[in-house]
């Protein structure tokens, strides 16, 4: 079948490689002009590594990430008041546990689909039109074209979304936070592979550094900090993040500093997306389309490596019967989905505390992390997956790496 695939990102080169390994013919259409790269930082294990495994990606993930060794809390004279090491993390998954630019990644599976899928950059999808023989799609630049199916992987606002289930403001949940990313060049001083954080009730600065002298910087916000209105431009973030964080002492002076100066700032709400059903006639949702579990779950991107296998394993398991490969692959993953949007919702705010108890609490919390046995206890209860990865025969047509 000739497929559409909105959203070059992780889920869309994900489908676009398995489709291709299993005789379909997938077309990827990205908004924009070309692969997007960096970004912030991901923490990547469980079934997405299980998938990059056999799709011969793990060496390369490997190299392109990053060992950190220690989540490092301080308060606002820079002294340590809690945190942990991260190897438990490497030795409860057996070293299969990395943290990477989410753009590296997109990047390492984009090149694994190689010149077999036809991309078009800087192109988008406006209408949506279905038969019983197939789907045409206007494009907003490149016309009419027709095709069999239609998979909208374009990410927590998705346009194919839109189009087709509508948009009814109960599919985005909020949690409550806002969040913003950027990098800076030169910033000093370095920590080494040590994530650092300063928190404050209801708000959280961090930072990390990078290769080629790189450093990247997130907030989280509580949304009774920082409102809609002053978010509504680049140039009203910037200024509403520095009303909130002016005052809080350790670095944040020079971090703002360095906001001033970025180029590229990454800005959104904390959202999940809870929808009834993530297929309609001849169009469905894979990834942050479908059922976006929120940027701090730590396993977006994952997750959505595995919707993407599933979708294109039940297509090639049903011989086509796109209904019945959409209904077998929401049956088969929105449990585990479910449960890990459930597990989101409770741990935002443990990130950012939005009180001054509940920021003790989680300082103090977290340096029992550094007992081994208690560590490996509480991350085999709250990161693993409890889905067992089917085995299609498209992974042995593609010849990727067995688990």
């Amino acid at each position: 079948m000739k497929i559409a695939i909105s959203g070059a990102g992780i889920a869309g080169p994900t489908l676009a490689y398995w489709l291709s390994r299993s005789g379909h013919d997938p077309v990827l259409i990205e908004t924009a002009p070309q692969l997007r790269t960096g970004g912030y930082l991901i923490d990547f294990w469980g079934v997405g590594y299980a998938i990059a495994e056999r799709m011969g990606l793990a060496d390369a993930i490997q190299r392109a990430g990053y060992g950190i060794e220690q989540v490092r809390l301080v308060d606002g004279r820079g002294r340590k008041t809690g945190g942990f090491a991260v190897s438990p993390f490497r030795r409860v998954f057996d070293g299969r546990y990395i943290s990477l630019p989410r753009g590296e990644l997109a990047r390492l599976i984009y090149e694994a689909v190689g010149d077999d899928v036809e991309t078009v950059f800087g192109d988008r999808i406006t209408v949506i039109e279905q038969s019983d023989e197939g789907v045409e799609v206007v494009l907003e630049h490149g016309g009419h074209r027709e095709f069999d199916l239609v998979i909208g992987a374009d990410g927590i606002h998705s346009t194919v979304r839109s189009l087709v289930f509508g948009t009814d403001p109960t599919f985005q949940r909020q949690l409550g936070y806002w969040v913003a990313a950027f990098e800076s060049d030169g910033y000093r001083p370095r920590d080494e592979l040590v994530y650092l954080a300063h928190g404050r009730p209801g708000r959280v600065v961090a930072r990390f550094a990078q290769r080629n002298d790189k450093t990247l910087f997130l907030f989280i916000v509580s949304d009774d900090q920082l409102t809609a209105a002053e978010t509504a431009d680049g140039t009203g973030v910037r200024r509403a993040l520095r009303q909130v964080f002016g005052d809080d002492g350790w670095e944040c002076p020079a971090i703002l500093a360095a906001l001033d100066r970025a180029e590229d700032l990454y800005f959104d709400r904390v959202s999940q997306i809870k929808i009834d059903r993530w297929s309609q006639g001849r169009v469905a949702l894979v990834g942050d389309a479908a059922s976006c579990v929120s940027l701090l779950a730590g396993e977006g991107t994952g997750l959505a490596m595995l919707q993407a296998y599933v979708l294109a394993g039940e297509l090639d398991r049903s011989g086509g019967e796109h209904g019945q490969a959409f209904r077998r692959y929401e049956q088969l993953v929105r449990p585990l989905i479910e449960g890990k949007q459930e597990s989101a919702r409770a741990f935002a705010g443990v990130l950012a505390p939005r009180t001054s108890v509940g920021l003790w609490t989680r300082n103090r919390v977290s340096r029992l992390l550094n007992i081994p046995a208690l560590a490996a206890w509480a991350i085999r209860r709250e990161f693993r997956d409890d889905i067992e990865l089917p085995d299609y025969a498209m992974q042995r047509k593609s010849g990727g790496l067995q688990p």
